[in-house]
């Protein structure tokens, strides 16, 4: 596995993370927590060293399981953990949703409250990141959500400040790298081989910044593992039945046509790995967080991170 530094102020890690939206037992349908550990296991068994999680996702049991798996690992190396906060779930706590309600919360004292929360869920005594959630522009123009990132790296409860940019706001928000670049020492921006709108401004301006780029969304909800038909249908309590909807797939796999012949020629790797290959390739990108169900998604995504020469000159 390759490791890479994630920006200038950011740790060693490796070129692929561990996504761990899927493993919260709500929004991607069923989950089974012991397939899900035994995922986080093979995982980090593997190389990878860095897990990005959210305090929304499953309510707080995404972070539940990964503590319970660093608990089980005892005194093996503790991977590197990115966290995010905004989505006020709390509220919510006592309802069924079958998919996670929206209540951004992006003020000073929620921000706070919940980093403190995450704390207690992963049991460490600091973040290693922690991530505005995929504010709106409106939010983000509000000084609320960079001082509580000041207050808590000030107090040690965070060591780095993190951003995860709003899908398909990466050209519209680029201009708050600008503006809080000295304090802002990762973003997060949905990006992938068929999305590629980070490319024209944002990333030029991390590169300037020396910023560091978690690129989510690598293989747009598993439609670039090659496994997803036009007949590809999703259940209701799966976030992809809006996401990747009858009208959006059908899209998606007509742009993805003209790439077949990469794939084809470089069949020795999966479409899956070569689309996370694809990421980690561009010069901005630190790395990948494929969303990871099982320990058999874990096994085949790492190998995206020894892959050593693909010809992706083409593509950038």
């Amino acid at each position: 596995m390759q490791t890479r530094k994630l920006g200038k102020n950011g740790p060693e890690i490796s070129v692929i993370g561990f996504g761990a939206w899927g493993i919260s037992g709500r929004d991607w349908g069923k989950t089974d927590d012991k397939v899900s550990k035994k995922a986080i296991h093979a995982a980090l068994d593997r190389g990878i060293t860095f897990i990005d999680t959210a305090d929304v996702y499953g309510f707080g049991h995404s972070e539940r399981l990964i503590a319970e798996v660093l608990k089980e690992r005892k005194n093996s190396k503790m991977p590197v953990i990115a966290t995010k906060a905004g989505n006020n779930f709390y509220p919510h706590l006592d309802n069924n949703f079958d998919s996670t309600p929206a209540n951004p919360d992006y003020s000073k004292k929620h921000l706070i409250f919940a980093a403190e929360q995450s704390l207690k869920r992963l049991g460490v005594e600091a973040l290693d990141i922690l991530q505005l959630h995929s504010p709106n522009t409106e939010l983000l123009e509000k000084d609320e959500p960079w001082e509580a990132l000041e207050i808590l790296k000030k107090a040690g409860k965070i060591k780095h400040a993190g951003w995860s940019v709003q899908s398909f706001k990466e050209t519209e928000q680029s201009h708050i790298l600008d503006r809080h670049s000295d304090l802002i020492d990762v973003i997060q921006v949905r990006y992938n081989l068929l999305e590629r709108e980070a490319e024209k401004v944002l990333f030029p301006k991390a590169m300037k910044y020396g910023t560091g780029v978690i690129v989510r969304i690598p293989m747009l909800f598993g439609l670039l593992s090659g496994k997803f038909t036009e007949e590809t249908r999703f259940s209701e309590d799966d976030h992809r039945q809006m996401n990747l909807s009858p009208e959006k797939l059908s899209e998606y796999l007509k742009t993805l046509e003209k790439y077949k012949p990469f794939f084809d020629k470089n069949i020795q790797y999966s479409m899956a790995q070569l689309s996370l290959k694809f990421c980690i390739s561009h010069e901005a990108c630190h790395v990948a967080i494929p969303g990871i169900k099982t320990e058999k998604q874990a096994i085949e995504n790492v190998i995206a991170g020894s892959i050593s020469t693909i010809p992706f000159a083409d593509f950038f």
